[in-house]
């Protein structure tokens, strides 16, 4: 049994992130599924506990990047990003941290993938309006997709990894954002560093903001945009509502989407069905497909291997297993990207019956590891291949070997911070 459910994964996850012909990543995990079924890998009884598990994460993941689409198309995020540049007044560092900070507010609220490839040709037009050269436009550039994996950590709608372990171990909304608020901003300020030390000297000290629109020209319907901030504002009371009335995120996610359709339609700034039919259904396939091909693993008992491996670390204490789970997912999630890996070490982790806060750290660290690195290869996370390939598409090339080089060098020292800021906190609050 091992043997085959070391292939049947090995399988799905190099068509997953070959994807030959375009081969939708949904088709190639559910194919990884129908086959460990097949073979006996898995049973249909573990189906339907995957089904339970994924569901809410995936659905939740829909709805926002549909949120995050109309945003888009209203003009929301090009007019935060002209107020920023505007904000700067010509000083080129301080419209870099700008850049960040919008980066880490779009990757927070609207996850990482619509902070990745909603925001990346904003930034990049922005920068060659500004007549930036190839040299200059490049840290900005790397910014915009570096800080939006590495501050997707502080609430569960900010990274579709967040959502599939907060719904594996049952955490609430709230109760995620208190154990991973502080984090986020220790990995905001480390990256933000990481990211001045590497591309510190090719910023440019100034530019003329003269080349730049007004931000209210960015805005297409008025009334759209001043109705998407209650309609936001309502959507953030919903998700803090989710755990005191104990409702799915999904719906909540849902229904905001659903208002954002139909206001959309009427005042004509969408096309409602477009909109829909271009949502990433495929991610609901690949995460329940994925995840059927992982409960192989754990069928076979490989993922009680690394369970021993990080208690094994735990014995050493708090910070030991903290670095060692946080590691241990980062790795991984470069190596064979982050989804299955957040899958497998939850697996792991549970196998180990840690308890207490050893637990929730291990838990946290995991969610860390699997949302910072992905940073240091390109396959480490299907966002970060939709983003080289967007950024192929305005005609900026990023080979794998320099992205390789640059990610090792920001994606280390910044996780090794952020699991420190994690294992100081969880040592604070209990």
């Amino acid at each position: 049994m091992a043997v085959g459910a070391v292939i049947i994964f090995l399988l799905t996850l190099v068509l997953v992130i070959w994807q030959p012909k375009g081969l939708s990543i949904g088709w190639s995990a559910i194919g990884g599924a129908v086959l460990a079924l097949f073979v006996r890998v898995v049973t249909l009884h573990d189906v339907v506990e995957v089904t339970h598990i994924v569901w809410d994460a995936t659905l939740t993941f829909v709805a926002i990047i549909i949120t995050s689409t109309i945003l888009d198309k209203i003009g929301f995020f090009e007019w935060a990003a002209l107020k920023m540049a505007h904000a700067a007044k010509g000083n080129g560092r301080l419209v870099f941290l700008y850049v960040t900070v919008l980066g880490a507010l779009v990757s927070a609220f609207f996850a990482n993938d619509g902070a990745a490839l909603i925001l990346t040709p904003i930034v990049l037009e922005k920068v060659r309006v500004l007549r930036f050269d190839a040299k200059k436009m490049l840290p900005f550039i790397m910014a915009s997709g570096f800080i939006a994996d590495t501050t997707s950590l502080p609430l569960i709608i900010s990274n579709l990894v967040n959502i599939v372990s907060a719904d594996y171990f049952h955490i609430e909304f709230i109760s995620y954002a208190v154990h991973m608020i502080v984090p986020d901003i220790v990995s905001f300020a480390a990256s933000v560093l990481m990211l001045y030390l590497v591309f510190g000297r090719d910023v440019p000290r100034t530019y003329d903001p003269v080349h730049l629109s007004p931000a209210r020209d960015a805005i297409v319907h008025q009334g759209m945009f001043k109705a998407s901030w209650v309609i936001l504002s309502v959507l953030m009371v919903g998700y803090i509502a989710t755990q005191l009335l104990h409702i799915p995120v999904s719906v909540v996610a849902g229904v905001i989407a659903i208002v954002f359709l139909i206001a959309g339609a009427r005042v004509k700034v969408i096309s409602p069905w477009q909109v829909i039919k271009e949502a990433p259904w495929a991610i609901v396939f690949f995460s329940v497909g994925m995840y059927v091909v992982v409960y192989g693993l754990r069928n076979a008992g490989l993922t009680d291997l690394l369970g021993h491996m990080i208690h094994a670390s735990a014995t050493g204490g708090l910070y030991a297993g903290t670095l060692a789970a946080g590691f241990f997912a980062a790795i991984l999630s470069s190596i064979m990207n982050n989804m299955p890996t957040v899958m497998i070490e939850a697996l792991a982790i549970h196998s180990t019956g840690a308890t207490g806060v050893m637990r929730e750290a291990l838990v946290y660290a995991n969610v860390i590891g699997s949302d910072l690195g992905p940073k240091i290869t390109p396959i480490g996370s299907l966002a970060t291949l939709l983003w080289l390939h967007v950024l192929g598409k305005k005609g900026i090339r990023i080979t794998w070997g320099q992205y390789f080089k640059t990610g090792v060098v920001l994606t280390i020292p910044t996780l090794f911070v952020t699991l420190t800021g994690l294992y100081l906190w969880l040592s604070l609050i209990h």
